[in-house]
């Protein structure tokens, strides 16, 4: 099996750590264990034995995930390691050679290369930028046909923290039960709003939808490598099996830190301090962005510490990205690593004063380029 080169995190693997300002993630800056783990909890923790832990995941920690989709058990969960797990998973799982897939865009592009590198035939569904980065339903309804096995949503959406209407919503159920297609929706940034009310879930809309999330984004906790597939109990089980030839179990650690983080009190403690996180930011890289002398065009992330400006340069996004990197010893996200050139993915979850000073340094070289240029 042949893969495509993964854009996006072949250049975020080899310089996240290296540059002294990285504003390419899309989560908020990570919580560290002593602010929630209690006193109690460290000495129970030194005292673990560091064996296999259940390889679906440990009863309790299915059981809490379960707890956040209406009428569900532990039976309908899956743990994986990290939401990009159960991406592949999932792919593997339910593509076959010839199998016709449509794919929002823009959108993270794991499961872009995986549904290619299975053998399916990708049908991109943009999102419209004069629509507000929501899909044209007249679209949607003509790209799904009788041969369609998947729809692939991400809601909220990365890299453009849009969110689905209900009526998008209801227009995508209503297409995939006219075909009998499932519904794959990616929604590791729910709970991660800037304004309004918690996303809804496309769990509970349609029998063939398998829900992908996890704790990086909305959480603060990538580290924890924890994330989960949510769906019918007979698919649950058909699917574990893929998991024992990747990862095989989740770490018992990282389970048990994971029950911690999803106890009802914490979990909300840690979703307000998110959402905090983005609407204190926001405002610092939105004024950024404005003046910047028309260079940028933007429409406001609903959700995500990510915003998603086109600039109004010739440069492409890489090679103007790639100069950053070197000449500035900063990162952000070029847009053709989402097949949209002449943008750029702009992180704002870090500490507000980390942020400004990256941003400084993106300003510096916007300078220079558009003097070099006239």
């Amino acid at each position: 099996m042949k893969i495509d080169h993964f854009k996006m995190e072949r250049m975020q693997s080899t310089w996240e750590n290296e540059v002294e300002y990285n504003l390419s993630e899309s989560g908020v800056h990570p919580l560290t264990l002593g602010e929630f783990l209690s006193a109690d909890e460290v000495r129970e923790i030194q005292e673990t034995a560091l064996g296999y832990s259940q390889s679906n995941g440990t009863p309790e920690l299915r059981g809490q995930i379960a707890g956040l989709y209406p009428g569900a058990s532990p039976e309908n969960v899956l743990a994986t390691n990290g939401s990009s797990e159960a991406n592949y998973v999932l792919m593997w799982s339910l593509i076959e050679p010839g199998d016709e897939v449509v794919f929002m865009m823009p959108n993270y592009m794991q499961m872009w290369g995986l549904i290619r590198a299975f053998g399916a035939v990708l049908k991109p569904l943009w999102l419209k930028e004069n629509l507000g980065w929501a899909p044209d339903l007249d679209e949607l309804r003509t790209l799904v046909t009788p041969k369609t096995k998947l729809i692939v949503i991400t809601n909220p959406n990365n890299p453009t923290g849009a969110v689905l209407s209900g009526e998008a919503m209801s227009a995508i159920v209503e297409a995939a039960q006219r075909v009998g297609a499932w519904i794959v929706a990616d929604e590791v940034y729910q709970g991660s709003e800037r304004t309004g009310e918690t996303t809804p879930s496309f769990w509970g809309r349609y029998d063939r939808s398998a829900i992908v999330n996890g704790l990086s984004k909305a959480y603060g906790l990538p580290g924890l490598r924890i994330g989960w597939i949510a769906g019918p109990r007979e698919f649950i089980q058909k699917t574990w099996p893929y998991h024992d030839y990747t990862t095989i179990s989740p770490s018992l650690l990282s389970d048990r830190f994971a029950r911690i983080a999803l106890s009802p009190p914490l979990r909300e403690k840690i979703l307000k301090r998110t959402r905090g996180i983005i609407k204190n930011n926001y405002p610092v890289l939105e004024s950024w962005l404005n003046k910047q002398a028309g260079l940028f065009s933007f429409i406001p992330p609903q959700a995500g510490a990510i915003a998603f400006a086109r600039y109004a340069l010739k440069t492409n996004s890489t090679d103007l990205v790639t100069r950053l990197i070197h000449e500035k010893s900063t990162l952000i996200v070029p847009g053709d690593h989402f097949e949209m050139d002449h943008y750029l993915r702009f992180g704002f979850g870090s500490e507000p004063e980390y942020l400004k000073k990256g941003l400084a340094r993106v300003e510096e070289l916007l300078a220079g380029l558009r003097q070099t240029i006239g």
